[in-house]
């Protein structure tokens, strides 16, 4: 008598179950992403978009004036001592007139400094 040979049933995934999840990551990949608003003042009655390399729709909020000093070394944020050299590429002119400091809510590097809007000094 001869044995019956065994085969482990191996299950492949046909192809259709391969390409639904590779287009639902194309979809995600191609959505366009979006920075968060500030919210308007007077000078920006419309408001204004923070730019995406400084956010990440939550990062970024507008801070009191006392928030943040001016040092011979640079500007200076008191919340966490950080100091941003004048000719630090993080400073951006701030569109309104007032300043808006964009940092990393967690993680390790959770409250550096991603951007730092600064009003120009015509304001």
């Amino acid at each position: 008598m001869f044995a019956a040979n065994s085969r482990s049933a191996i299950a492949v995934p046909s192809v259709g179950q391969l390409v639904l999840p590779l287009c639902a990551v194309i979809a995600l990949l191609s959505v366009p992403a979006m920075a968060h608003d500030a919210k308007p003042t007077a000078a920006k009655p419309q408001g204004w978009s923070y730019p995406f390399a400084c956010c990440a729709n939550y990062d970024c909020h507008e801070v009191s004036q006392t928030s943040i000093s001016e040092r011979p070394e640079g500007y200076v944020i008191k919340d966490t001592g950080e100091v941003l050299a004048y000719s630090d590429r993080r400073i951006k002119n701030s569109p309104d007139g007032e300043y808006h400091w964009c940092a990393h809510e967690a993680g390790l590097d959770a409250g550096k400094t991603i951007c730092l809007f600064v009003p120009p000094s015509s304001y």
